[in-house]
């Protein structure tokens, strides 16, 4: 279990790994809206968030228990190698606002690796990554491959993580449950 974002209270996070054909429409419905506010509202950058890759991605989504049931703590796509670049790639990373500060980012970035490695082998993994993270990524074993770019108006890089990586994954896995 992680410190929820207060510090007060563990935080039990409940993976879940699907397909969009698979997600029920809540699911779906609660995941795009999670994007929205984090991409669209709070990045003030008005885009179109729902594309093609969606439907050509696994969607890995941190379900935090609440008094209500669950709510969205994190979440990010892996899109399939082949759609969006060579390799596999994943991005619309996000940590919910009220799940900020508790390691839930790196514990997502983990999770993700895994499975990636799980689901196509080890693979090379490639990103578009917003350029004020490259340090958060390079601490993945990602290097920078390309000059920044605007994307949306916000400046990002490419980043490579080569499937011969031995960045160590195991040390900064959360202990949460797998869907």
């Amino acid at each position: 279990m992680m410190p929820d974002s207060t510090g007060k209270s563990p935080l039990t996070i409940d993976w879940d790994w699907r397909r969009i054909e698979d997600l029920n429409p809540i699911e779906l419905h609660r995941i795009l809206c999670a994007r929205a506010a984090v991409f669209v509202v709070e990045q003030n950058c008005p885009y179109q968030d729902c594309d093609e890759n969606d439907l050509h991605a696994w969607h890995l989504t941190g379900w935090a228990a609440t008094r209500l049931g669950r709510d969205i703590a994190a979440y990010l796509r892996v899109v399939d190698p082949g759609v969006k670049y060579a390799e596999v790639a994943f991005g619309r990373v996000l940590t919910a606002k009220r799940y900020r500060g508790a390691g839930l980012g790196r514990g997502l970035i983990v999770e993700a690796l895994n499975r990636i490695t799980e689901t196509y082998g080890e693979r090379a993994v490639r990103i578009s990554a917003q350029q004020y993270l490259e340090r958060f990524y390079r601490s993945f074993g990602f290097a920078t491959v390309s000059e920044p770019y605007l994307e949306d108006g916000i400046p990002h890089l490419e980043m490579l993580r080569e499937r011969d990586n031995d960045v160590a994954l195991s040390t900064v896995r959360p202990s949460t449950s797998s869907g």
